[in-house]
């Protein structure tokens, strides 16, 4: 079993890395807000039982965050070995969770829970969340990761930094960045409310068809 030191050493070394285009993470690892918990392998019902504990204990501490916080997760064992296998399992964990999710629980108000919607965001324990995907086959340089991991970004911090003026301007620079290290942008960035970000989470460029294979309970 990898030691849980080794593991949080790599995703520091690996966010501070210069083929890291996402500033917000970086700053997320440089002020400490980020948490690090490794699990059985992704989209595996003990994965899911220890996640979701972790990310309801997580949602509580993040619920009015002043500081950028991340939750990741990392699955160091079985990783799939291309992106559409990572994709599919990135899915069945993010299906997984949510059904696993406390019943009581709302869909985050401010979001969709529809991943068609263009105003679509996960949600887990009443919290909505931009997930990025990440592993070693991907596609894009800044998602190339030693092992496959989900890192849970709260999206109301998002609207705090729109709110002072920072989201565009940060923004920019990440986009800068990314042509910079990767020569390209993800054709499927965009931004939130103008296409779906369920489009996004793995980091594959998907089809103009893809369908979500993720639906509400």
């Amino acid at each position: 079993m990898i030691d849980h030191r080794e593991i949080e050493k790599e995703f520091e070394e690996f966010v501070n890395d210069a083929g890291f285009s996402c500033l917000a993470g970086k700053g997320v690892v440089h002020q400490q807000g980020h948490v690090v918990r490794s699990y059985a392998p992704l989209a595996t019902r003990e994965a899911t039982i220890a996640l979701a504990a972790d990310l309801s204990a997580f949602t509580v501490t993040s619920a009015t965050p002043t500081t950028l916080r991340a939750f990741v997760a990392v699955f160091p064992a079985r990783a799939p070995r291309s992106e559409l296998a990572f994709e599919r399992r990135l899915w069945a964990q993010l299906q997984l969770l949510h059904e696993h999710d406390d019943p009581s629980a709302r869909w985050d108000p401010n979001v969709s829970d529809d991943p068609d919607d263009p105003m679509f965001s996960f949600s887990f324990a009443g919290c909505a969340y931009f997930v990025v995907g990440l592993h070693a086959y991907s596609s894009r340089i800044s998602r190339r990761f030693l092992w496959p991991a989900l890192i849970f970004n709260p999206h109301s911090q998002f609207g705090r930094l729109r709110g002072e003026g920072r989201f565009a301007r940060m923004q920019q620079a990440i986009r800068e960045r990314e042509i910079a290290v990767q020569g390209s942008l993800n054709p499927n960035l965009a931004d939130f409310g103008e296409r779906s970000e369920a489009r996004q989470y793995s980091g594959r460029e998907v089809e103009r068809d893809w369908k979500c294979p993720f639906h509400r309970r």
